[in-house]
């Protein structure tokens, strides 16, 4: 019944910029913590941000200041801007939904590379 599904990954250059949302659906959105985590291959799972029902945001350190978590309660849907993109900023990145349960999206690849 839940669903998430992310969108707008892809492979840009260093220092480009990419806009991530995700679209939820069969629950009410605008009750949840939403979250962006990211892993990359052969490394851990990490949150890289999180918004919360009244628009309070964390990120991890490594992004601050490149990275904006953000939702729109009216279109159901959490969006990761990132800007000032590294290599190291490749993963697949996935969508986050708790409340009393946690649901998580596909996951959309994201590839920084020259």
């Amino acid at each position: 019944q839940v669903q998430l599904v992310e969108s707008g990954g892809g492979l840009v250059q260093p220092g480009g910029s990419l806009r991530l949302s995700c679209a939820a659906s069969g629950m009410i959105f605008s009750m949840y913590v939403m979250g962006w985590y990211r892993q990359a291959v052969g490394k851990q799972r990490e949150l890289v941000a999180s918004i919360t029902s009244g628009g309070s945001t964390t990120y991890t350190d490594s992004v601050k200041g490149r990275f904006t978590i953000s939702r729109d309660n009216a279109k159901n849907t959490v969006y990761l801007q990132m800007n000032s993109l590294k290599p190291e900023d490749t993963a697949v990145y996935y969508c986050n939904a708790k409340r009393r349960a946690e649901y998580w999206g596909q996951g959309t690849q994201v590839t920084v590379s020259s």
